[in-house]
């Protein structure tokens, strides 16, 4: 198995710079990371360095809060593609989920979907912000509304992934969706820890290191 492929490797820091995104663009390459998970100003660029590589770009809409309008994640999501990107990562409305308007959150999640034209969406429900129930509730919604993953988190709202809200999740969504883990996901018993709570992507700026720790066990 290619656990390499698992891993979307991530540089999501607001003062992130030119040189740091060709860091983890030159480390997906030589790892062969799934995606490079960058902002959407970085988009195009990444596009071009990892043309005619089987890494792909991946960005974040409405990131980290959320709160933009379901216009604004479209127009957004639509502008991404264009530039290149294969995989859409969305912030939900947090506070209209918080606020029981369960229609106003699915059919933010629509928007994006919509918008992305069959590319793989991802949906960051911010666990850390939520209770179980408002967890639930966020992958049934997800999962109404036509995505391929539930995402625990953006790593900006003071928490990250955690096993067990990885397998709540994976229980809620079954086989319909997949699972990525993002947000404080460092070495290789965090990685493992993801996996075996049901993630099939992980999101990780730490991948080089992950990948070095699978690489030195004998196991794998």
């Amino acid at each position: 198995m290619n656990y390499a492929k698992y891993i979307d490797h991530t540089q999501l820091k607001p003062e992130s710079t030119r040189e740091q995104i060709d860091k983890i663009i030159s480390e997906a390459k030589e790892y062969g990371f799934k995606s490079v998970c960058v902002n959407p100003t970085h988009v195009e660029y990444s596009a071009e360095q990892l043309k005619g590589t089987d890494v792909l770009v991946c960005t974040v809409i409405g990131f980290p809060l959320g709160a933009s309008t379901k216009e604004v994640k479209a127009f957004e999501t639509k502008n991404a593609i264009e530039n290149g990107a294969a995989e859409i990562d969305m912030v939900i409305n947090i506070g209209a989920l918080k606020d029981k308007r369960f229609n106003d959150v699915k059919e933010d999640i629509e928007s994006v979907v919509t918008a992305a034209n069959g590319k793989t969406v991802k949906v960051i429900i911010e666990t850390v912000l939520l209770s179980n129930e408002e967890k639930v509730k966020a992958c049934e919604l997800a999962k109404e509304a036509g995505v391929h993953f539930v995402k625990t988190s953006t790593g900006f709202a003071g928490g990250g992934a955690t096993a067990e809200d990885v397998k709540l999740m994976k229980d809620t969504v079954g086989d319909a969706l997949e699972v990525k883990a993002s947000g404080g996901v460092r070495n290789l018993e965090d990685f493992n820890q993801m996996l075996e709570a049901g993630a099939t992507r992980i999101g990780a700026s730490a991948g080089v290191q992950i990948i070095q720790g699978l690489e030195s066990d004998s196991s794998y």
